[in-house]
């Protein structure tokens, strides 16, 4: 598979020269205008010419879909232009005179939403975009819409930052409203506060309007919006505080997916840790030794090394393409990733459909990883009041609450403590469509320890008839 970046864009890039890197990752509601922001931002930047511009302009009005045609420069299946709706994870690379950005497009549409973790998953930053045309924003927002779902992945994906880009500004029925504006966001401060962001710290608000390009690049002009006298969305991206990369930790990348070209090609972001090509390595969980025969960066050139937050492609040397799947993670032979089918986790309860108890099962996501798990037991749950640990098991668990579960999976799965490594070690638990649970992982069971005695609480029964 080749990616969007190099299908699309026949614009020589410049080399980047030691600029940081961040990774950028956009949300919201399908309708909000995410993929017509990154196609603003590719052209703003000079990363699409105006000519390749023109012809998106035309092939969408073709197509009678007008004001999609930003879109068309992030959204590459036909599938996607038929619909007006990005599936599978776009990806772009654009940069500014402060530093280089990775874009990672992420689905809006219900039935895409374990692309949008895989995709949220990689981020350093996320730009929740609300639509603030009347009616839109309500939709996106109230029960059911999938804003407020898209928020509390984006946290447990281990995103800390968030700017919430208010588009639509220019739309007739806001015509740059300030009150339109501070209505939208009095209703999300305390939304992503009880997602867990501190919306003092981790939060910042921004109007824009993606289609007519203003607040984008340049700041908004004064005649349409003489009350906005914060920055534009590029110069408040290349001021933004740069995450703490653990350069200088084991390696570990997650596979996010992979394609063959002269050789198995891994597509990942590197979470700890560095390397370089001639690098013996180690794919697990099967302990496959791999060697890197060559390292590509965004824009698919070959550099010589590559460091934690770094988007990369590798070539791999020893393995076949199809022994590879996305979740694996690609790790130092010294300290490789641990590989587990027991764990121990803190779960936050967010909906119960069904009966959560031993023996429960559902669907894991964690880094670019998804995988069926079962929860063989409850061990605690936490006091709502005291915040202490419960001495006794949970016979089920309720919305709202939160408990130590004790998980397992049929095959071993790469993960670490939340604590030592947040982006192998928080998770989200989905059952028919819906998110569940989020969690910690808070200890990991050597395949040669025991199951801990949970009190005969791992209903040999209830696994087998689940």
């Amino acid at each position: 598979m080749v990616s969007s970046t190099s299908r699309l864009f026949s614009v020589t890039h410049a080399r980047h020269t030691g600029k940081e890197h961040l990774n950028v990752v956009f949300i919201g509601h399908v309708d909000a205008g995410k993929s017509t922001m990154g196609g603003q931002i590719l052209f703003l930047s000079g990363m699409v010419d105006k000519r390749t511009m023109e012809k998106y302009e035309r092939e969408a009005k073709e197509a009678g879909r007008e004001t999609w045609y930003l879109s068309w420069a992030l959204d590459s299946t036909p599938q996607e232009r038929a619909k007006g709706k990005t599936v599978e994870v776009g990806r772009a690379y654009f940069e500014t005179s402060a530093r280089r950005y990775t874009i990672l497009d992420a689905p809006g549409h219900k039935t895409f939403v374990p692309s949008m973790i895989s995709g949220a998953a990689q981020a350093d930053v996320a730009l929740l975009v609300i639509s603030a045309r009347k009616g839109e924003f309500e939709t996106g927002f109230e029960r059911g819409g999938q804003t407020r779902e898209h928020i509390m992945l984006v946290k447990t994906a281990g995103v800390n930052r968030v700017i919430v880009v208010i588009n639509k500004m220019d739309d007739p029925t806001v015509e740059w409203s300030k009150d339109r504006y501070e209505e939208i966001h009095a209703k999300l401060v305390p939304f992503v506060r009880s997602a867990g962001f501190n919306p003092k710290t981790d939060v910042t608000f921004i109007p824009v309007s993606a289609y007519t390009g203003q607040n984008i690049k340049e700041r908004v002009d004064k005649k349409l919006s003489p009350w906005w006298d914060g920055p534009s969305l590029l110069e408040l991206l290349d001021t933004m505080p740069m995450p703490d990369r653990k350069i200088n930790g084991p390696l570990m990348m997650p596979i996010s997916e992979k394609y063959n070209s002269m050789g198995p090609v891994v597509v990942g972001k590197i979470e700890s840790g560095r390397l370089k090509k001639g690098d013996s390595l180690v794919l697990m969980p099967n302990k496959t030794p791999v060697e890197v025969s060559a390292i590509m960066d965004e824009t698919e050139d070959e550099v010589e090394k590559a460091a934690s937050g770094d988007n990369v492609r590798i070539r791999l040397r020893g393995v076949d393409d199809e022994d590879i799947s996305p979740g694996f993670v690609l790790t130092s032979p010294n300290k490789p990733v641990h590989a587990v089918t027991q764990f121990e986790a803190q779960l936050a309860i967010l909906e119960n459909r069904n009966i959560i108890c031993a023996g429960y099962s559902a669907v894991m996501h964690v880094h670019t990883l998804t995988e069926e798990v079962t929860l063989a037991a409850l061990l605690h749950y936490f006091d709502k009041k005291t915040g202490r640990k419960s001495k006794k098991p949970p016979q089920f668990a309720k919305r709202g609450q939160r408990i130590i579960a004790l998980i397992e999976t049929t095959a071993p799965v790469c993960v670490e403590r939340f604590d030592e490594y947040p982006q192998l070690g928080r998770f989200t638990l989905r059952d028919e469509g819906k998110t569940i649970a989020i969690g910690k992982i808070t200890k990991l069971i050597d395949p040669g320890d025991q199951v801990p005695d949970v009190g005969g609480l791992s209903l040999g029964g209830s696994t087998n008839a689940a």
